[in-house]
């Protein structure tokens, strides 16, 4: 009896905790959704930018407390255990730091060169708090690289050479970190808790609509009836539903669950599935409009405005696709893998008939941000709405957006966001450390001396930096580590800013598909049952040209549309031909199976179509070379397959 009382009663505790939780998760997305419409203002609540982020710090901190413990179980879950009353403990005082913070921070920010006890306090505890948050959210890693910029912040005076920095005391270290609006309230936080925001609800409406089945759907019609249309609607599945997401994982996890199984059954060998599901994924952080959230960060960097980064990343991005899809169907044919059966595509005006209102949120996304120039949160909102009203009215497959759809929608944006904003927090730190000892610049001039005067070899060293940093952790909390740590060092010695940003950007996404930890190929084995080294070295491969695209377009800004129209759609064309002639050395097949040396001067082809002819000044350019090698070896295995064939 006594067992069964307590059973009910520890029952109850979780129901009003989880009751409790899922509440602050509302608060926490319509705060930010309110902010972003400007709505405080509407009713005359005037903030400091500031005070609006500690509030939000406010609800976050406790939300993540309560609803991750400080050690997961075996199976990896937390929230399902009872939550410990250290827990209540840190949430409770989380509040009350942040509360403070937002009501003081008119008074105390402007006292960070005396650092005040009735300041420090509480700055002490938000900073140990994000830092204990980030751990719970993100893991160890993150947390172990931030932890070591405090450290450095701390004895940074003590480091050798150019590398050392201010000295600074402890009390004013935690304070500035804490109070200033270039460090944990800084421009990380004000994007996240903004545009971010916004964008991730976007995403979880439109899946909560039935979208991403849509656009599975969608990619079935349009590639499926190919040879390897089954890889290929994975390519385009992920394309499409990645640009939106904010997470390489998450896009595996829910295309993947349709794409893999697909793949499979087609003949695709699990280890092969798995991989082209991570690098379609993967690709999607990098496809503009959205491009996980990075391209409103890298606009706010480089101050420049939005649109400018979309048209800057939309050849690299198409180009990553188009050697996807080539090695898909090189790999295809290469195992004999044929279409889908006719009667497994499903009919497109049937798919049209009840989803021919999902592109319109994407088309009035366009038109707000490109022609009437809304800010990117502003012009999510209202494809938000668009795609409200669209499924509310119309549904989709017989099913209409519910108001509890909505709400669940609201709630589930609160808790997707949230290490999103511990890591803005890390990266705030990170910031806030390198800006107030000066130590951001000797490592910048650190690098830079490394390289020397050759930029490849600055290039390589920045590449695996990128690589070496971003593993494991996501496509935000990469790109702000990146854009912090190595991107001013390229930009030192001359480098485009922009193309110094998306270079960090690639391999920083290229650590999700790197072994040893390689996230998107490990999320993808999951699905497949494989092993996951092994899908992360076959994803490598998959992905070959993630890895060479970034050394091209600092060398030929061309392909971030720098230049005449002409010379841009030439340079894109020759790229083109050049991933095919690589892509056909990288699987070893052509029209048949090919042999080494065949791979060899298909590869020395595919090298003469990317390279600048400047890095070899021969009198005869470059592509040209490559077209009539390439060419000709086109030319010799169709003979070799048309005399097969008239053999047989």
């Amino acid at each position: 009896m006594n067992n069964k009382i307590s059973t009910d009663a520890s029952t109850r505790e979780n129901t009003a905790a989880s009751s409790f939780i899922a509440v602050l998760a509302v608060i926490l997305t319509v705060a930010a959704i309110a902010w972003a419409a400007d709505l405080f203002r509407m009713v005359g609540l005037l903030l400091y930018t500031e005070q609006f982020l500690s509030g939000i710090l406010a609800i976050a901190i406790p939300l993540v407390f309560l609803s991750i413990r400080f050690r997961k179980n075996k199976t990896g879950e937390t929230a399902a255990r009872p939550i410990p009353w250290y827990d209540f403990v840190f949430s409770g005082v989380g509040f009350i730091a942040a509360v403070y913070m937002a009501i003081r921070y008119p008074q105390l920010a402007e006292l960070v060169s005396d650092a005040p006890l009735e300041g420090l306090i509480p700055g002490i505890i938000i900073v140990v708090l994000l830092i204990e948050g980030l751990r719970r959210t993100v893991g160890h890693a993150l947390t172990i690289l931030v932890v070591l910029f405090v450290l450095m912040g701390l004895f940074g005076h003590l480091l050798p050479g150019k590398l050392a920095g201010k000295e600074m005391l402890w009390q004013d270290l935690f304070y500035y970190l804490a109070w200033d609006p270039t460090s944990i309230l800084g421009v990380p936080m004000v994007i996240v808790t903004s545009i971010v925001m916004a964008f991730v609800f976007f995403g979880q409406v439109l899946t909560k609509s039935g979208g991403s089945t849509f656009f599975t759907e969608i990619s079935m019609v349009l590639v499926g009836r190919y040879r390897g249309g089954q890889a290929k609607i994975a390519v385009t599945a992920s394309g499409f539903f990645g640009s939106i997401s904010g997470s390489v994982v998450s896009n595996v996890v829910t295309t993947g669950v349709i794409t893999i199984p697909l793949m499979r059954s087609a003949g695709y060998r699990g280890v092969q599935a798995g991989a082209i599901e991570a690098v379609a994924s993967t690709g999607g952080q990098l496809m503009p409009p959205i491009m996980g959230a990075a391209a409103f960060l890298m606009a706010e960097f480089l101050e420049i405005p939005y649109k400018e980064v979309v048209i800057a990343a939309l050849i690299p991005a198409v180009l990553y696709y188009v050697a996807l899809f080539i090695l898909a169907d090189l790999e295809a044919a290469r195992t004999n893998i044929q279409a889908m059966a006719k009667e497994d595509i499903p009919k497109f005006m049937d798919i049209l008939k009840t989803g021919w209102y999902f592109p319109l949120p994407f088309i009035v996304l366009i038109v707000a941000l490109f022609v009437f120039n809304y800010s990117p949160e502003m012009s999510a909102l209202i494809s938000v709405l668009v795609i409200i009203a669209s499924s509310m009215i119309f549904g989709y497959k017989g099913k209409r957006l519910t108001f509890l759809d909505l709400l669940d929608a609201v709630r589930q944006t609160g808790h997707a966001v949230l290490d999103i904003i511990m890591i803005a927090a890390a990266a705030g730190i990170v910031i806030g450390t390198l800006n107030v000892t000066g130590i951001g610049f000797g490592m910048s001039l650190m690098m830079v001396e490394l390289g020397g005067d050759n930029l490849f070899l600055l290039l390589l060293i920045s590449a695996f930096v990128c690589i070496l940093l971003g593993m494991g952790m996501p496509t935000v909390a990469v790109y702000l580590m990146l854009a912090t740590l190595v991107a001013p060092a390229l930009i030192e010695v001359g480098i485009n800013p922009m193309a110094a940003h998306l270079f960090i950007l690639y391999f920083g996404m290229m650590s999700m598909i790197t072994p040893p930890v390689a996230i998107a190929a490990f999320a993808a084995a999951s699905l497949t049952g494989k092993d996951p080294m092994a899908t992360g070295f076959a994803a490598m491969r998959f992905g070959w040209f993630a890895y060479l695209v970034p050394f091209l377009f600092v060398v030929v800004p061309e392909l971030l549309m720098e230049g005449d129209a002409v010379s841009i759609l030439l340079i894109t064309g020759k790229s083109i031909l050049g991933i095919w002639f690589i892509s056909v050395a990288v699987m070893g097949y052509a029209m048949g199976h090919i042999n080494p040396l065949t791979r060899v001067l298909f590869a020395i082809a595919g090298a003469g179509m990317f390279m600048p002819d400047k890095i070899l000044n021969i009198g005869i350019p470059l592509a040209l070379i490559g077209v009539i090698l390439g060419g000709a070896l086109i030319g010799v295995e169709w003979m070799r397959n048309r005399q097969v064939g008239l053999s047989h």
